[in-house]
């Protein structure tokens, strides 16, 4: 267990706080995040019954947790960027979802801290969980948490993105290839710095203890269409992005297609 404080944790949850208040106008001005989100909530949807109970790590703002409430889910949402979560609580309040959703600071790397019983599915978002130094550590977590039958959808940046890696041609390799570095690349985002891994589906599918889980489904977000840091494509060449998009619905499902993306969707069962 990694503990509490230490200076990658301190300096991703200051960051994040730091960025609370403008993380929502950037979310909603980006039409390659939003179409990421819609394809995340479609999958997570297929995936719920209805009374599910749900964990979310890396809650934010609560985007995920509002949509999920008000598709009629109970959620904690979790996460340790107090900044995030008090942005989450005026919103939670506003729409009178307080039934619906608990606010708890906590990090990924002490689950042990939750003292709310189990879950029917563990979430966690837009890679999140790439600020973890060990994703096999969090994810051992997760066997106490999740009733049986329970389920686990986790979104990831894989370490091979087509889109970084054409960037090659411009003679720009340090952001061609910098998701190949085992180490970690250091990320810098409202003044402060922290660390980056890129996990593999594959690494995250044997993170889990084969004799309890077995795997439901990977699915690649930004394999074709552009990463939301192009934020710009869709508007300036609209009928491009959506025939990229359209090509790509074709293969997400598909490996090795799957694992090459900006970000990539993995769910797991607990059987």
């Amino acid at each position: 267990m990694i503990p509490i404080g230490t200076a990658q944790e301190n300096n991703v949850s200051n960051a994040f706080s730091r960025q609370a208040a403008e993380f929502d106008e950037m979310d909603r001005l980006n039409p390659v995040i939003q179409r990421m989100r819609n394809q995340v909530h479609t999958h997570l949807l297929s995936l719920l019954k209805p009374g599910d109970r749900i964990l979310e790590l890396n809650a934010g703002t609560g985007i995920d947790a509002i949509f999920l409430a008000q598709h009629g889910f109970e959620i904690l949402a979790t996460d340790n960027a107090g900044g995030m979560l008090a942005a989450g609580a005026e919103k939670i309040k506003a729409l009178g979802l307080e039934k619906k959703i608990q606010l708890q600071k906590c990090s990924f790397n002490n689950l042990e801290d939750l003292k709310a019983g189990t879950f029917d599915h563990i979430f966690s978002n837009f890679g999140g969980l790439n600020c973890s130094e060990n994703i096999e550590n969090v994810i051992k977590q997760f066997d106490r948490l999740l009733n049986s039958g329970g389920k686990a959808t986790l979104v990831i940046m894989p370490p091979v993105c087509p889109w970084e890696m054409l960037l090659a041609l411009k003679g720009n390799f340090k952001i061609a290839f910098r998701r190949w570095n085992k180490k970690g690349i250091r990320s810098h985002l409202e003044g402060a710095y922290f660390n980056t891994y890129y996990y593999s589906p594959k690494r995250l599918y044997n993170a889990f203890d084969k004799n309890k889980y077995s795997k439901i489904a990977v699915k690649g977000l930004g394999i074709l269409s552009p990463p939301p840091y192009l934020e710009k494509f869709p508007v300036q060449h609209p009928k491009i992005f959506n025939a990229l998009c359209r090509m790509e619905e074709k293969i997400d499902l598909r490996s090795p297609f799957n694992s090459w993306a900006d970000h990539f969707i993995i769910s797991m069962k607990k059987n």
